[in-house]
């Protein structure tokens, strides 16, 4: 692929990898042995156990709701591409016990309860006409029965997993005309599937189907993590364990879910757009009231009501655990007291229902059981909210908000709202960078030296690396004996003192394998997800080091097709690299034959500009492309200088002009080093 391609491609792949986190390993789904991490120290081992007394493990409710309803279960729920190569493995989870129970010392009782349910698979009923296909993704696909057929809710990752899912659920439920199709919300794992349920129906249910989602949901389920998609992906590496092997000193569950499955993304255009709060759709003779949720935890989301039902989907407004404010793979900052506030517009707009379902996990029913659930969803968030601003408005720190920060007594009992995903602490800090950005108004982190830097100079005044990595080791062996709030400490602590000697010598194997060791204490208390992940894969690459990660563009064809071209420019001005463009001035116009649309593209002052141009304008060099052939070059399937000298397209100008300015687009690969610098 040449550098120019990828200029433009690899951040029009952050939404899908930013979400997969994963790579054109064929490996990639099972990971990497992981014998090499080291067995729980005692202090995890006391940590672990004490998790036990804080919360009812005995209560077993949850498991019988998510086993409510069984219809069918694959067991042997293994997924794969047409090429070659896994998208999902449920065997892999086989380690995690049925009842989620028998936790190992290298696992939190907690995460691991959440693990054993999220590994409750299969096509259940919810209630009468309502069923989900539960653990073929790391979302749900919902159904729902009409008068002549079926309603299809957020049809999963993948076209691999949600083919295997609608035809699990036609082989059970019969073999009905699907009426429509629901996209909850923007995320990929809520629609990403729909061509491989698209790929089973008739040319006349192709013709007559409706797909209903919320107002601005094309734009941003084509936009996110398109300008800085290269660095989300990488991280989602770590918040998704992708190097990890599936084990009990490895990737056990995101929380949220299993994990992300990686196969063929797809889009559907929606024919119906919710644009307001209230709106009522009659689909197949099954009335359906929607809430616009936009901005709560997508940016365009809804959820919705069966009155008929008094069913309740709540989309991603809820779940089974505490949400992210803020995602560790790295997005904008979400407002907790907006989303509190849908919580509870939906509690009272929606308060008859006696069933609850929603994009991840398991149903609840009751509406006692609904409103306590909704009620302690609702005062988590705003209770994270309100205490991080009071405490911010006391002149404390991000750090210091998150260190106190506590769930009081009535909220932490319960373990629907618990840190398996999110956590108290970086939603905490997620609250203070909504209102305040990253500075905290203490003149010394106004202009701190680069890492690198500050670790060396450091290092040299406590007296040079091997003192430290001695006084580190001394510690670590110490810790052993230490009180468990101690000996998390003193972990914490031994991660921020031999961050400094890895960054002031990345070289330095005694002080990385230390640390190494730490990551695997601190990822084994983890009670989230991907905390644990981002702990454990930090821990793999100190001793292996960044991974060389390969994408397959193909699998983004489809969304790329539906993505507005503008983008391909705002993408490719962040990949403008400045000192290439020193001094240059060049116009380039890019028409698309098949939309009639013209772009020139302005590079001026080390800056790159786009603008919508009438056919006519003039410029140094013109290309004539349609945007299929336009995304086949960007995918790597046609060649940019091959193209030029064909009758594919048409060309007026400077080919060497052309050329030039592509050549000055970076191509970032999204394998930059994060635990050494």
């Amino acid at each position: 692929m040449s550098r120019s391609t990828n200029a433009i491609l690899v951040p029009l792949l952050g939404a899908a990898l930013a979400l997969s986190g994963c790579s054109d390993d064929s490996r990639s789904f099972i990971g990497s042995e992981n014998s090499e991490h080291s067995a729980a120290a005692p202090t995890t081992r006391d940590a672990n156990k004490k998790v036990l007394d804080q919360r009812p493990f005995e209560n077993r409710k949850d498991f019988e709701n998510a086993r409510r309803g069984l219809i069918a279960q694959a067991p042997d729920l293994v997924i794969s591409q047409e090429g070659g190569g896994e998208v999902w493995n449920m065997p892999a989870y086989d380690f995690v016990d049925s009842e989620g129970k028998s936790a190992p010392e290298s696992v939190n009782p907690s995460l691991w309860r959440q693990a054993a349910l999220n590994n409750i698979h299969g096509l259940f009923e919810v209630t009468d006409g309502l069923y989900q296909i539960r653990g073929y993704d790391l979302s749900n696909m919902s159904i729902i029965e009409g008068d002549t057929g079926w309603i299809l809710v957020d049809p999963l990752t993948s076209k691999e997993t949600a083919s295997e899912a609608f035809l699990f659920a036609r082989e059970h439920l019969g073999e009905k005309p699907v009426k429509a199709i629901v996209f909850t919300h923007s995320h990929l794992d809520h629609f990403g599937g729909v061509q491989g349920v698209l790929q089973h129906l008739t040319d006349e249910e192709r013709a007559n189907l409706r797909i209903i989602a919320p107002e601005g949901f094309e734009d941003e389920a084509t936009s996110e993590n398109i300008i800085a998609g290269p660095a989300m992906t990488r991280r989602a590496m770590y918040m998704y364990g992708k190097q990890l092997g599936r084990d009990v000193r490895g990737h056990v569950g995101t929380g949220l879910g299993k994990a992300p499955a990686f196969g063929t993304f797809g889009f559907e255009a929606p024919t119906d757009l919710v644009r307001e709060t209230g709106t009522e759709i009659t689909v197949d003779g099954v009335p359906m009231e929607f809430q616009v949720v936009s901005g709560s935890e997508a940016p365009a989301e809804f959820t919705f009501y069966l009155p008929e039902s008094n069913a309740f989907c709540g989309a991603e407004l809820v779940s089974r655990n505490m949400h992210n404010l803020y995602t560790l793979r790295g997005a904008k900052v979400r407002d907790a007291r907006i989303w509190s506030a849908y919580i509870d517009e939906a509690r009272t707009r929606f308060a008859e229902a006696d069933v609850y379902f929603a994009s991840h996990h398991w149903p609840l029913w009751g509406q006692a059981n609904i409103q306590d659930f909704l009620i302690k969803q609702r005062d988590t968030y705003k209770f994270i909210h309100d205490q991080s601003v009071r405490l911010m408005n006391q002149g404390a720190t991000p750090r210091e908000i998150a260190e106190t920060l506590k769930l009081p007594e009535a909220l932490n009992q319960d373990f629907h709202n618990q840190g398996y995903y999110g956590t108290v602490s970086h939603n905490a800090k997620a609250v203070y960078q909504n209102y305040m950005g990253w500075f905290t108004a203490n003149p010394a982190q106004l202009n701190p030296l680069p890492e690198s830097e500050s670790a060396r100079r450091y290092v040299e005044m406590m007296g040079g690396e091997e003192q430290v990595v001695e006084k580190a080791r001394s510690e670590f062996e110490s810790a052993s004996d230490m009180d468990v709030t101690e000996g998390q400490k003193t972990y914490r602590w031994l991660a921020e003192l031999l961050n400094q000697v890895v960054f002031a010598n990345p070289d330095n194997k005694d002080a990385k394998a230390l640390l190494a060791n730490v990551y695997d204490q601190l990822g084994y208390q983890a009670e989230s997800g991907p905390w644990r992940d981002f702990y454990l894969t930090g821990a793999y690459e100190l001793r292996n080091g960044a991974p060389e990660v390969g994408i397959k563009p193909a699998m983004m064809k489809d969304i790329l097709l539906h993505t507005p071209v503008s983008l391909f420019f705002d993408s490719m001005a962040v990949r403008l690299n400045a000192e290439d463009a020193d001094g240059e001035n060049v116009t380039i116009k890019i028409t698309f034959t098949d939309l009639g649309e013209s772009y020139l593209l302005t590079l001026q002052n080390s800056v790159l500009h786009n603008r919508v141009v009438s056919e006519d304008t003039p410029a140094d060099a013109t290309l004539a492309i349609t945007r299929p052939l336009f995304v086949d070059v960007l995918i790597g399937e046609a060649g940019l200088k091959e193209l030029l000298f064909s009758d594919d397209i048409r060309f007026e100008g400077s080919k060497l002009d052309l050329i030039s300015f592509f050549g000055m687009l970076d191509k970032p690969q999204g394998r930059f080093n994060i635990v050494t610098p």
